[in-house]
């Protein structure tokens, strides 16, 4: 028996689910008329664009950051999607900022809790599953990460595809959020793998050596020598992929450290957090 669809039935499933208005139609068809029942389907839908999708790429989206009022506590969330069209989509940016919000809010910690956590009637899972159903392409929570600190100053590089937040410590009478964006600029620009050699894995240490080690005896050098050839190429390792060591890219003549020194010789960065889309 076929059922008559209003176009005003349509136009209030497309109002509820933001899907197309010829998905919403056959989807209350599908239905015979039943409201909730066209919504589920198109729920469905929704799940099955995202198996078809699950093996894509997904190289374009956001990172967006939350901070707390006093700047004691950091958030920063990659939200991804297979194209940048999507990426600067209403709905989707939309979604990603209401994410952070409830992950911020409940001081959830990894990705797999805020799939689960609700967000209004529904939860982040299902929405993100909606959302696939009505954009038609594979979205992610890619990473999401906190920061606490004595204070926290966040970047989000320009095309919002990376982000950075650096911790602080010492920052009393001090113009910290400016010395910090400029920090978050360097972390953005260089990526370094660690706040200074102390924090590097020892795994990177002994490879960097071992690299060294035959590149010197490539060289010619002799074997006595080789150690101490490897040694030096390691600490030029640390000073080039080590924050505070790092050269400054605004002035060369600086390191991280030194340029922090400029404000006060207190002043200086205990953790940071780079995440990239991309």
């Amino acid at each position: 028996m076929s059922v008559n669809i209003s176009a005003k039935e349509v136009n209030e499933l497309r109002q509820k689910t933001g899907s197309g208005m010829m998905d919403c139609k056959k989807a209350l068809v599908e239905a015979g008329g039943h409201f909730d029942k066209a919504i589920d389907i198109l729920r469905k839908k929704g799940q099955k664009v995202s198996a078809a999708r699950s093996n894509r790429e997904t190289s374009e989206g956001v990172v967006i950051y939350k901070l707390t009022p006093n700047e004691d506590k950091a958030s920063i969330l990659s939200f991804t999607c297979e194209t940048d069209f999507v990426a600067k989509n209403d709905d989707f940016q939309e979604l990603a900022s209401n994410i952070l919000n409830t992950a911020f809010e409940n001081n959830l910690s990894n990705v797999e809790e805020i799939l689960s956590s609700s967000l209004g009637t529904s939860t982040v899972e299902k929405e993100i599953i909606n959302l696939v159903g009505k954009i038609g392409e594979k979205i992610e929570i890619r990473d999401y990460q906190t920061l606490e600190g004595e204070k926290i100053v966040p970047y989000i590089h320009a095309g919002n595809k990376l982000g950075v937040l650096v911790s602080l410590v010492n920052t009393s009478s001090v113009d910290y959020v400016a010395a910090g964006k400029d920090v978050a600029m360097q972390i953005a620009a260089m990526n370094p793998i660690a706040l200074n050699k102390d924090g590097v894995d020892q795994s990177v240490i002994d490879k960097e050596i071992e690299i060294g080690k035959e590149q010197a005896l490539k060289e010619g050098k002799p074997e006595n020598i080789v150690e101490k050839i490897a040694q030096g190429k390691l600490q030029k390792f640390f000073k080039e992929n080590t924050l505070m060591s790092q050269p400054f890219v605004k002035d060369n003549s600086m390191t991280i450290e030194s340029y922090l020194g400029t404000f006060s010789s207190d002043l200086s960065v205990d953790k940071f957090l780079r995440i990239s889309i991309g």
